[in-house]
């Protein structure tokens, strides 16, 4: 399990506003599952002192939960930035050592684990735009936020070290089109309970996802101070993220990191970010994390 970011870059402040009360939500599931931990320790006490069978007990988990705080850009190519909240979720059978993972996975559940290649589901966010985000963009179309949902496929070539990494996204709604991203990461222990991942990333969108987010109309230009722009399918940033986990003990744990993208291509060219926002594209982030256990 991987914990939910964005996709691609959504800028936390989020404009995030738009996330659906996902801080709400987080709280209300935090509060959920330590709820069904006491109902579980309490009917583990009025069991007695007598040991269950195998087929009696019950199928234990670690859960975590925990919450970022994020300093980044309000949209696609702009040179404003924002600070927002978001939660993130995981869980795991009790036994099964945390998997490694990066702050910039979408959030995925594997199905199919065969020597090192893991392959499921994934499921993003894709923030939206206004002119609400830069008065500049008054006359532009406003792109309204989106879940995505798509494929993602990991190999470990040396397991618990190195990790390539693609998801495949298509924009459930908001006609946002099709984006993936390819990543490889090295995670390094540097000393007792940091552990240190830094790697490269590329993202690239289809043509109905460039023309969404770069592209300006005949009737957009008509109606904005951008001229018209063809943007096409290809890559669409190239970049960097590095990561510093640190686990102070088995319940807690944070981590900081840091996410660079410089756009290309037609995303750099766009007079939307050539003439109001920027190609340089930077995520700063902390997380906090609580884990527990608990038992169905």
């Amino acid at each position: 399990m991987h914990t939910l970011y964005h996709g691609p870059r959504s800028p936390i402040g989020l404009a995030r506003s738009h996330r659906l009360n996902k801080i709400g939500r987080a709280a209300a599931l935090v509060s959920a599952i330590f709820s069904i931990a006491a109902t579980q320790a309490y009917a583990q006490d009025a069991a007695g002192a007598a040991s269950p069978t195998e087929s009696q007990r019950p199928s234990q988990w670690i859960v975590t939960i925990g919450g970022s705080v994020e300093y980044s850009p309000k949209y696609e190519g702009s040179k404003h930035y924002t600070v927002s909240g978001l939660p993130s979720f995981d869980f795991r059978r009790l036994g099964e050592p945390p998997e490694q993972d990066v702050p910039d996975d979408n959030f995925d559940l594997p199905l199919f684990n065969y020597k090192g290649i893991e392959i499921g589901p994934v499921v993003g966010f894709r923030n939206g735009r206004s002119r609400f985000d830069d008065g500049r963009l008054e006359g532009l179309d406003r792109i309204d936020w989106s879940l995505d949902a798509g494929v993602f496929v990991q190999y470990w070539p040396i397991e618990d070290r190195l990790r390539l990494r693609v998801e495949a996204r298509q924009a459930l709604w908001n006609g946002g089109g099709l984006v993936a991203d390819l990543g490889a990461d090295w995670f390094q222990p540097v000393m007792e309970g940091v552990v240190v991942s830094a790697g490269p990333r590329m993202t690239l969108g289809n043509s109905t996802f460039m023309k969404q987010n770069f592209g300006v109309s005949a009737t957009e230009a008509a109606n904005s101070s951008f001229p018209q722009f063809d943007a096409g399918a290809g890559v669409e940033s190239v970049g960097f993220t590095v990561a510093a986990t640190y686990t102070i003990n088995p319940q807690w744990s944070v981590q900081l990191y840091n996410r660079y993208d410089r756009l290309v291509s037609d995303a750099a060219d766009s007079p939307i970010t050539s003439d109001v926002g920027s190609r340089n594209q930077n995520t700063i982030g902390f997380t906090i994390n609580r884990s527990f256990q608990i038992g169905f």
